[in-house]
């Protein structure tokens, strides 16, 4: 049996921090060029060294995303982040294009070379290609079957590593690819600058009937028709462990550090107690499903992994996210009264009830007891994101524990 890593996604810095503590095998990062994510936060050099420093620290891995689909103008730029990413020294590349890969291959053969899903990986030959030309691991496309995943690792070196995404958003062209940004808004989603046209809404429009719109699916209003549902195998751990993946990818890299502490923590905890007894993952199902629900999602589907997906995996009639909780901000340090810092993420007040999320899987229901600002100053609440207040919440916390608080259900 391969023991799975869990890839785990990072935004910033403190995303990385609590990625880490909240159980993560390995990080996977944006720096400041070539990734697919133009509108994250990404990483400065010097976070990224932080980072990655950070992470080895932990024993935790780090890779670095460089999957952009090249332009001739992009190249000698890619050669020089290369040159700079070697002195940073990240665990792997995850790449998508051939010119890219080679330069990456000249430049810096020591880091390893992952195959990004954007490069359509959709069977045995490409697997056995790639490994010929010396990558490590090669990502799935998201389009594939347990089954098909299956005899690709039964036709591949078994030092060649399988990477799967098993959840969060699905894009709705193949494997990632897509041009409607680009046509729509001239931001190509390929260069790392999508719009995310695919949760809009949509009607049709006849030629000669200008201004009447008429629904594309049963909808008055019109239709979400490529808004898909979000990947979730959370109950269908054995089945991915039982075909052979090397890599459990969780989707997100412009994810707030809520969203990422939650999905760390419930399949870190799933992994666990499978690999110990299945009988004991089976009984905390329960838990792992609350757990996962607690983040912002849209609906859950399996995608491809247990055959083409019906239209059940569309969401037709809007493209809003499911909220239960509301991120408050991530302890930091005590100063010398015992009070903790935080980083403040939405407002909350002295008095209030909210809550403690623990790296071990507790959650802890406390009442906030004093809110100070950085020159001491006392607090009713704290209206201002980003504003660096002390707490004091009646117990003792632990650096890097999240903080946030239990909302009615709503859709936004």
């Amino acid at each position: 049996m391969r023991i799975p890593e869990l890839l785990v996604p990072a935004s910033s810095l403190e995303v990385l921090q609590v990625a880490v503590i909240f159980g993560a095998d390995a990080v996977y990062i944006g720096g400041e060029a070539f990734g697919l994510r133009a509108k994250a936060k990404n990483f400065s050099k010097a976070d990224m060294a932080e980072g990655i420093r950070f992470a080895h620290e932990h024993g935790v891995k780090v890779y670095v995303t460089a999957n952009i689909l090249a332009h001739n103008q992009d190249l000698e730029g890619v050669r020089e982040y290369f040159e700079e990413l070697k002195k940073i020294g990240p665990d792997a590349l995850i790449i998508s294009d051939p010119g890219v890969y080679q330069i990456a291959k000249e430049v810096c053969p020591e880091i390893e070379r992952h195959i990004s899903t954007q490069a359509n990986n959709t069977n045995y030959g490409t697997y056995q290609f790639w490994y010929q030309m010396g990558a490590k691991r090669v990502v799935t496309a998201r389009e594939l079957s347990l089954e098909e995943i299956r005899e690709i690792r039964n036709r591949i070196p078994d030092d060649m590593e399988i990477e799967t995404f098993i959840h969060g958003a699905m894009c709705i062209s193949y494997s990632g690819r897509c041009l409607l940004s680009n046509y729509l808004t001239g931001r190509d989603s390929n260069q790392g600058a999508c719009t995310h046209p695919c949760r809009w809404k949509y009607s049709i429009m006849e030629e000669s009937r200008p201004g009447e719109y008429f629904p594309v699916y049963e909808n008055e209003r019109g239709t979400f028709i490529f808004n898909s549902k979000d990947l979730c195998m959370i109950e269908h751990i054995p089945d991915l462990i039982d075909t052979g993946i090397d890599s459990f990818k969780i989707e997100g890299r412009m994810k707030t550090a809520l969203y990422v502490a939650t999905v760390a923590r419930t399949y870190r905890k799933a992994i666990d107690d499978y690999l110990k007894d299945p009988a004991l993952y089976q009984k905390n199902m329960p838990w792992y499903q609350e757990q996962i629900s607690n983040c912002t999602y849209r609906q859950f589907t399996t995608g491809f992994f247990y055959g083409k997906p019906t239209q059940e995996a569309q969401i037709y009639d809007n493209n809003t996210y499911i909220k239960e909780y509301t991120y408050l901000g991530i302890v930091g340090e005590a100063n010398e009264e015992g009070k903790y810092c935080i980083s403040q993420r939405n407002k909350f007040s002295v008095g209030e009830q909210i809550e403690v999320m623990k790296p071990n899987g507790d959650n802890i229901e406390v009442t906030v007891k004093s809110i100070q600002d950085e020159e001491g100053n006392q607090m009713e609440s704290a209206p201002h994101p980003k504003q660096i207040l002390y707490i004091d919440l009646g117990i003792k916390l632990d650096r890097y524990d999240i903080l946030r608080r239990k909302e009615p259900v709503t859709e936004f």
